[in-house]
C-alpha cells in the first residue's frame, strides 16, 4: 500500500467509530434529533405520581430551513393521546388551551416548548413516568415529516 492509502485505511476506522458514538450519545441522551432542516433540542418530560393521568413534555424545536413549518401532532406508546397546548394569563388567570391547529415553527427560527407556555399534553397515560427513563415521541411535521425523540423523564419538580 502506498502512503496515501495506508493514512486513509486508518482515518476510515475511526470516523466511523466517532460517527457511530455521536450517534448513539444523541439517541441516548435526548438531547439532539433532526428530520431535514428540523431539529429537536433538550427533550424531557417530569415523573408523575402513580394515580396521575396526564404529563408535559418540553423541548426546543429548531428550525434551520428556508420555509415554515408546523408541528401538526404527536403520539407516544405511553399516553392514549398527545395533545399540542399553549398557557397564558387572561385577565389574571392561568389559561390552557389545546392548539388544534398544531404549532407554527418559523423558518431560521426557535420554538421552545417549557413549563407553563407552550408545551405537549401527555393525556391518559398508561403508566407512571419514572425518573431516569426516556419516553419514546413521535413528533409530526406538516413538511419535515416524521422525527422520532426520545425524552428524558426528570424528578416531578423539574423545571
Amino acid at each position: 500500500m502506498d502512503a496515501m492509502n495506508t493514512s486513509t485505511a486508518r482515518v476510515r476506522p475511526r470516523t466511523t467509530f466517532i460517527t457511530i458514538a455521536l450517534a448513539f450519545g444523541a439517541l441516548i441522551t435526548g438531547q439532539a434529533h433532526a428530520a431535514g432542516p428540523i431539529g429537536i433540542e433538550n427533550a424531557w418530560t417530569r415523573a408523575t405520581a402513580a394515580a396521575q393521568t396526564v404529563g408535559g413534555g418540553f423541548m426546543t424545536i429548531v428550525n434551520a430551513g428556508k420555509a415554515d413549518d408546523r408541528l401538526v401532532s404527536a403520539s407516544s406508546p405511553v399516553a392514549a393521546e398527545v395533545q399540542i397546548h399553549d398557557m397564558k394569563m387572561e385577565e389574571g388567570v392561568m389559561r390552557m388551551r389545546q392548539l388544534t391547529a398544531g404549532l407554527a415553527v418559523p423558518a431560521g427560527g426557535r420554538v421552545e416548548l417549557k413549563p407553563r407556555s407552550l408545551h405537549l399534553m401527555f393525556m391518559q397515560l398508561k403508566a407512571p413516568l419514572v425518573a431516569g427513563q426516556t419516553v419514546p415521541v413521535t413528533l409530526q411535521f406538516e413538511k419535515a415529516g416524521s422525527v422520532a425523540v426520545q425524552f428524558r423523564v426528570e424528578a416531578m419538580g423539574a423545571n
